[in-house]
């Protein structure tokens, strides 16, 4: 697993980290390129963040949600951080909730920008229900990794972490992103115009930075926004 960590303070631990994940075929350095940390570094927040590159051919069988424990959010905590995030763009949102779903108990909050919600098989399976709440998953398979992250969503409130939505209004995923939209406080959600691309993905981004610059506590490890 590839990581870049960039510190707000070189050679010091921030309260609040948070660790990124990004799309199909995309790299940690995308996120360098398009600014990501240089918004950070703009506002002038103690946020250390992470770039992370997992090794796509184990994400199904939960082998990167491993390595994203025992080498990320582990050693984010002995190190200190007292608010720890993960969070991503399209397939890297997928991750997270993946993440998320297996080790709840793990995280502060995340931060899902346009994140990828699976086969049109399955949202099209909870829009047939009637939305996320109405959905009935049955008994999953551990290896059903799609209808798990769906079961997650319906079970948010039951979970300690902040949830951050941000997503383009003409995303090509829009049919997903609006059940899961639907299953959250519209505190949690965020729409701008765009698709599903790094321009959107870095307004929406900017956005969520804004957010955090107004609410100190999610520094210091207080799970709202």
């Amino acid at each position: 697993m590839r990581r870049i960590l960039i510190e707000a303070v070189p050679g010091a631990v921030a309260p609040m980290r948070i660790a990124l994940l990004p799309g199909a075929y995309q790299e940690p350095e995308d996120f360098r390129r398009e600014g990501f940390a240089d918004a950070v570094r703009a506002r002038r927040l103690p946020i250390d963040l992470e770039f992370i590159a997992p090794d796509l051919a184990h994400v199904l069988d939960r082998r990167a949600l491993d390595a994203l424990h025992r080498e990320v959010v582990v050693p984010a905590r002995a190190a200190g951080c007292r608010s720890v995030w993960l969070g991503g763009v399209s397939l890297g949102g997928f991750i997270a909730l993946a993440y998320a779903e297996r080790r709840p108990e793990s995280l502060d909050g995340l931060c899902l920008l346009a994140p990828y919600l699976g086969s049109r098989r399955v949202t099209g399976e909870v829009a047939r229900a009637g939305g996320v709440r109405m959905w009935r998953p049955g008994v999953l398979a551990a290896e059903d990794e799609e209808r798990r992250i769906w079961a997650l969503i319906q079970r948010l409130p039951e979970h300690h972490f902040a949830v951050h939505l941000g997503l383009g209004r003409q995303d090509r995923f829009g049919h997903g992103h609006a059940l899961f939209a639907g299953a959250l406080p519209v505190t949690s959600v965020d729409v701008i115009e765009g698709g599903h691309d790094w321009a959107t993905w870095r307004q929406l981004w900017d956005r969520f930075l804004d957010r955090v610059a107004g609410s100190p506590g999610l520094c210091l490890g207080a799970a709202s926004l």
